[in-house]
């Protein structure tokens, strides 16, 4: 169960001045959970790119893709889900307790947005847990020592870390913090990684004009970039590929030249 106090203090704590970047997200998305500033903002970049709605569905559809293939395909039971944001449908302890009853989720992040909602994220089976920890990306080794409470971390886990990257302005801090949660992770643990891209002008001028918005940054990077995170790692078929490209099913809508790419890498 989540503990009521700690979501009345996160709500004490939420800024609702300024646009957000999980609300924003949220409303992107077709949630509920945003207020009026991240709408109005939302609105203005759908203005300059409208695109960004493809980008924030197709990889909300790359999540569902990528936990099905892991908890179906290649045995994972346990998912570390790092920047977690806001829960909408098909979060990843739903998708993965879908196909393995006793999966087990831990859901990190530092948000008092995502913490007032955090009850939300907390229901599981019974064969399996799902666990929420109030935990910074830029603490990995804290991180890594919270996750396993809950986790067995000499098993194999998925780390999933989907539109959160962009947050981290230098990309050797961000590639330095990845491989510091992948390094203690054994051997068979996978690497998720979806984020958007500056891959044309309209996502350029888009990520622009949000983070002239007074929101806290968010850094859309290249291809090579993106695929610089998985170095070390065997990266699945197809590849660091668009987010509709990565194994699409029947269901995988793929509107032309979304910005945003993806991969699943497996650690030797």
């Amino acid at each position: 169960m989540s503990d009521p106090t700690a979501a009345a203090r996160a709500d004490a704590r939420i800024d609702t001045s300024k646009p957000h970047s999980a609300r924003f997200w949220n409303y992107f998305v077709g949630g509920k959970d945003h207020y009026e500033v991240d709408q109005r903002i939302g609105d203005e970049i759908k203005e300059i790119f409208p695109g960004l709605v493809d980008v924030a569905l197709t990889s909300r559809h790359f999540l569902g893709r990528a936990v099905r293939h892991l908890a179906g395909e290649q045995g994972i039971r346990q998912f570390l889900d790092v920047g977690t944001g806001l829960p909408t449908a098909d979060n990843t302890h739903e998708v993965a307790q879908r196909v393995a009853p006793d999966a087990r989720i831990v859901y990190v992040d530092n948000d008092p947005v995502v913490l007032a909602h955090a009850h939300a994220l907390l229901t599981s089976t019974r064969e399996g847990r799902t666990a929420y920890l109030d935990a910074d990306l830029y603490e990995p080794e804290a991180v890594l020592e919270a996750a396993a409470g809950t986790l067995d971390l000499s098993r194999p886990v998925a780390l999933m870390i989907l539109n959160t990257l962009g947050h981290v302005a230098d990309h050797g801090r961000a590639r330095d913090l990845v491989a510091r949660l992948m390094a203690g992770l054994p051997s068979g643990s996978y690497l998720v990684i979806s984020d958007s891209t500056a891959t044309s002008e309209g996502m350029i001028a888009a990520s622009e004009a949000y983070n002239k918005s007074g929101a806290v940054p968010y850094h859309v990077r290249s291809v090579a970039e993106i695929a610089a995170f998985f170095d070390g790692l065997d990266v699945l078929e197809p590849g660091i590929v668009r987010v509709p490209e990565w194994r699409p099913d029947s269901e995988t809508a793929a509107p032309a030249g979304v910005d945003a790419y993806c991969g699943v890498g497996r650690k030797h």
